[in-house]
């Protein structure tokens, strides 16, 4: 069932084929295949036979196909695709007007004529052949992990995606070195029966296969809806004041996390009006320097370079620019922030929830015994 999610199959509901399809298009609708896409031109457009389609595969495998045969295809559509060699087995998620507006984002830029062709809808022979052909890649996968050590290459096979017609597969490895894996291929090949192909990936891809879960307590977003991968620098964390600290922004992967990209647009565009940081101000007490900023709340913090008195000054961004002027024409204010402009600090305070007692109030304190009298003996009376 887990190969099954990888190709956006959550239940046996949905390789199951029936006259109309709507079964399987309703399944599809609510699967959990993370190459889902939305077309939002579904409403206005009326073309029953796409020319184009968008077919999605095992994990982040996707791509486009031309209907040379004018079949009616639709979104969940199961289909028999060329491939190299025979054909291969995947689901349409677009067709349509919709599917040429995708090439920039998939940054295809060849001819239409260049793309594959779509052979047919999925009978159920193909659909039994394309599941046994599922069922065989986690054992493959474990398999040829082991073969791979005895060889003594230093290199990880870590996903297995077999062909629909079961004739070729696919070894996705993550290696830090380049591998002489010619003898491998030769191994993999008399043990398994089938044509061998090997394709490197890198650790982002690895992990998006794989899977996990986060330090935000999610499931990683790259085994989750993250498709196209897109670099990320320590400038996304600059940008946002986020700590270089790189056991907090390194990810499962060991490389920056994707979610540094997320609000770096956003916090680019607030920052357009904000001076330079580089610059100190000069004030009658001291030069003030630059220490943090608070992008959504416009205020630059500052200190002055007297380390005995260190302290966090508060100032928004038009006092700072308004300083800055003075100093240009040799002006030098009594204080960075005036008290008219001081920022009231909003924060809640602290009160304890538990009640002003003691969690031990309840409890019986120890009962203390008298202690008795020793009376004297008879013949002291």
């Amino acid at each position: 069932m887990e190969s099954l999610r990888a190709r956006g199959c959550c239940n046996e509901k949905q390789l199951i084929v029936s006259g109309d399809n709507r079964e399987r298009i309703d399944a599809y609708f609510n699967s959990c295949a993370k190459l889902d896409a939305y077309n939002w031109l579904r409403e206005v457009s009326r073309m029953d036979i796409p020319e184009i389609v968008e077919v999605r595969f095992k994990n982040t495998r996707k791509g486009f196909y031309r209907n040379v045969n004018g079949l009616r295809l639709k979104r969940g559509d199961i289909v028999a695709v060329e491939a190299s060699p025979g054909h291969d087995i995947g689901i349409v998620t677009l067709a349509g007007d919709i599917v040429e507006k995708q090439f920039p984002k998939s940054r295809y830029s060849g001819y239409t004529d260049e793309l594959r062709k779509v052979y047919r809808k999925a009978k159920q022979a193909d659909i039994d052949k394309w599941k046994e052909a599922i069922e065989r890649e986690e054992k493959t996968m474990l398999q040829s992990r082991k073969i791979a050590d005895d060889l003594g290459l230093s290199m990880k096979i870590g996903d297995v995606e077999y062909q629909g017609d079961n004739t070729k597969a696919i070894f996705y490895y993550i290696a830090d070195e380049r591998v002489d894996f010619r003898e491998l291929i030769k191994v993999l090949a008399d043990t398994f029966r089938i044509r061998i192909e090997m394709r490197q990936i890198g650790a982002r891809q690895e992990a998006g296969k794989i899977g996990g879960i986060g330090t935000c307590g999610r499931e990683l977003c790259c085994s989750t809806f993250v498709t196209n991968f897109v670099s990320v620098s320590t400038h996304s964390a600059r940008i946002q004041e986020i700590a270089l600290n790189p056991q907090k922004l390194a990810g499962q992967c060991g490389k920056l996390k994707c979610c540094l990209n997320y609000e770096l647009a956003g916090y680019e565009d607030a920052r357009k009006d904000f001076p330079d940081t580089a610059k100190a101000l000069k004030t009658s007490r001291g030069t003030a320097f630059h220490l943090k900023t608070d992008v959504y709340r416009n205020i630059m913090w500052y200190g002055y370079d007297d380390i005995t008195t260190q302290v966090f000054v508060p100032v928004p961004v038009e006092r700072v620019t308004e300083i800055r002027a003075l100093n240009e024409m040799g002006k030098f204010p009594e204080e960075l922030i005036e008290v008219s402009d001081v920022i009231p600090d909003n924060r809640l305070e602290y009160t304890n929830g538990a009640g002003q007692g003691s969690l031990t109030r309840f409890e019986k304190s120890p009962s203390r015994k008298k202690k008795k009298k020793r009376r004297p003996p008879r013949n002291q009376r």
